[in-house]
């Protein structure tokens, strides 16, 4: 794996608004307190979330938008940067790998967090379609897209020389192998995920399912009792 010190800027790219929150902001967090920059990018608006359908898609896409905003605010994250593509219809195209290709040779950076692009039946709610084609787009434009300077040679022509990240973190998969004591930055975590009013306001016990799921992989992780952990699947790709 990557030394700490050797990771100064990570770019998450996830589906959509909250993604980074469930996944990966008590990660998120101790970066942004060690001063790594830290830029999300987001490839929908998430206008088809939401339980409560007085808004139309427009509407839910704009308040998803500023609650991501806030979430990302909890961790110490300002460059947010959204694609806008539909909620729900996300597929791992050339367009979607070009388009975080070049994010990825705008930022720089040495980590890539995303979503696992296998499907986890053990645990089905990270496998939505959107986060299987985002991850899979992601591992696609982290090799060989962003690194090929022959591959979407446009990039060239805006001034975006070729970059290799080197590691990529895979959230919500079924063979985690790298966990993450996030104890410190729990209750930062957590504020992260309730900016998401519309997504988990009407979940009863959501902040006790999360503790609970969150400490589950802690003991997971060999920790001790009252630690809480985020868990990944780490690929070299230097």
């Amino acid at each position: 794996m990557l030394p700490e010190s050797e990771i100064t800027r990570v770019l998450v790219v996830t589906a959509h608004p909250d993604d980074a929150d469930f996944g990966a902001a008590g990660s998120v967090a101790l970066f942004a307190d060690r001063g790594v920059e830290v830029t999300y990018l987001l490839v929908t608006d998430g206008d088809a979330g939401g339980n409560d359908r007085a808004l139309d898609h427009s509407g839910m896409a704009e308040l998803r938008r500023a609650e991501q905003a806030a979430a990302a605010k909890c961790v110490g994250v300002s460059d947010l940067r959204f694609l806008g593509l539909p909620d729900g219809t996300v597929v791992p195209s050339p367009d979607l790998r070009k388009e975080i290709a070049r994010t990825i040779r705008q930022v720089r950076p040495e980590l890539v967090i995303t979503h696992h692009p296998e499907r986890n039946y053990q645990f089905i709610a990270p496998s939505h379609p959107d986060h299987r084609a985002v991850g899979g787009a992601t591992l696609d434009a982290v090799y060989p897209d962003a690194r090929n300077p022959y591959a979407f040679p446009d990039l060239l022509e805006e001034g975006l020389e070729a970059w290799t990240v080197r590691e990529v973190w895979l959230m919500g998969g079924p063979t985690r192998n790298h966990w993450v004591d996030i104890t410190p930055v729990l209750d930062r975590k957590l504020a992260a995920l309730q900016s998401h009013t519309s997504q988990v306001g009407h979940v009863e016990g959501f902040v006790e399912t999360v503790r609970g799921r969150l400490a589950t992989w802690a003991r997971q992780a060999g920790l001790p009792d009252g630690h809480y952990a985020e868990g990944f699947q780490v690929v070299d790709t230097a």
